[in-house]
């Protein structure tokens, strides 16, 4: 096992100055390909969207190789579960897209264009919120409980949500970012392919309905962010390995949106299953704040977690494809649906 650490901001990392610009210019040139395969507006088929969802899947688990036997075991668990979490929570972020595309009645030829807007907005926004997080755990002795605080109140909005039967509804006319912009600028009717602007006859420019929705994702992208950073902080404290978890969980979901558009509305437990593992980490980070306080009280070891994670999910995906099966067969079952 290496034992070759990093230490930035106070913080043990294995990202040294070179790895991180590495893996940056990495990220960037993986975003412009995904520009210059969506130049083009068009449909994206089948086999496309599994062939790139296949390469960026492939491509965080060799990395997550490479961490293992470059670093050890523990480093290589802590990267795994991380991005485990990230994608799992990265599904719901599909989710929401999928409403807004649908509520502005996006092409489908320009859906792969907004997504990847949202996928670059939201990169920077983890980027930013990374740093944040790593200043916090650096001068705040109480960080650790503030982020368990946080992932145990989203927690219980999903759980109420979901119960409600009122998750992750998406109302347009109420989104702030959306109702600026009307403020300030006209809003044609129709979209001019990928433009974002054009050019009305009194020679005045308007914003396209392309505008709208790409600033309605980005503005998810917030919430989102809150949400996903302090979660892969309960699983490791380094910044490298938070970044990269973030940012290899979001670069597939362009080409992960195309093969799982159908079955997204299957999954009718999903915000329950996120609500247990985000209440979960947050009570792993509070136990992990105790425990520098009082050093009798327990910790939950990563790989734990990463047992707990991956069983949470297998069952909310096996009892929400059994709901909607007996649902479509008219089978006795109340199945709260994702409107």
């Amino acid at each position: 096992m290496s034992d070759i650490t990093y230490l930035s901001a106070g913080l043990s990392s294995v990202g040294t100055p070179t790895l991180w610009a590495v893996t940056i210019v990495g990220v960037l040139v993986l975003l412009v390909l995904d520009f210059v395969v969506t130049r083009r507006p068009h449909e994206v088929t089948m086999k496309e969207a599994i062939g790139w969802s296949a390469f960026y899947v492939a491509l965080p688990l060799a990395f997550g190789g490479w961490v293992w036997s470059r670093y050890g075991s523990q480093q290589g668990v802590e990267y795994l579960t991380g991005y485990l979490v990230e994608k799992s929570l990265s599904v719901d972020n599909l989710f929401v897209f999928m409403l807004l595309l649908a509520a502005f009645a996006v092409p489908s030829a320009l859906a792969q264009r907004v997504l990847l807007y949202g996928i670059a907005g939201a990169l920077v926004l983890r980027g930013v919120f990374i740093a944040l997080g790593a200043a916090a755990l650096q001068t705040l002795d109480f960080a650790f409980l503030l982020f368990a605080i946080i992932l145990l109140l989203t927690a219980v909005k999903l759980l109420r949500d979901a119960l409600s039967g009122h998750e992750q509804e998406v109302d347009i006319a109420n989104m702030r970012s959306v109702r600026l912009l009307r403020k300030f600028m006209p809003v044609t009717d129709e979209y001019h392919g990928p433009n974002m602007t054009v050019r009305l006859k009194n020679g005045k420019r308007a914003l396209t309905p392309m505008a709208l929705v790409v600033v309605a994702v980005l503005a998810t992208d917030v919430v989102f962010a809150v949400d996903s950073v302090p979660a892969v902080y309960g699983i490791t404290e380094d910044p490298y390995l938070v970044f990269a978890t973030n940012a290899f969980a979001l670069l597939g979901l362009r080409a992960l949106y195309f093969v799982l558009h159908a079955a997204l509305s299957r999954l009718v437990h999903l915000s329950y299953g996120l609500a247990v593992i985000l209440a979960f980490i947050g009570l792993k980070l509070g136990l992990h704040w105790a425990h520098g306080i009082w050093p009798g009280v327990p910790e939950i070891p990563t790989l734990a977690s990463l047992g707990v994670i991956i069983g949470v999910l297998v069952i909310v995906t096996l009892t929400s494809l059994r709901a909607t099966r007996k649902a479509e067969s008219g089978l006795p079952e109340v199945v709260e649906r994702r409107q």
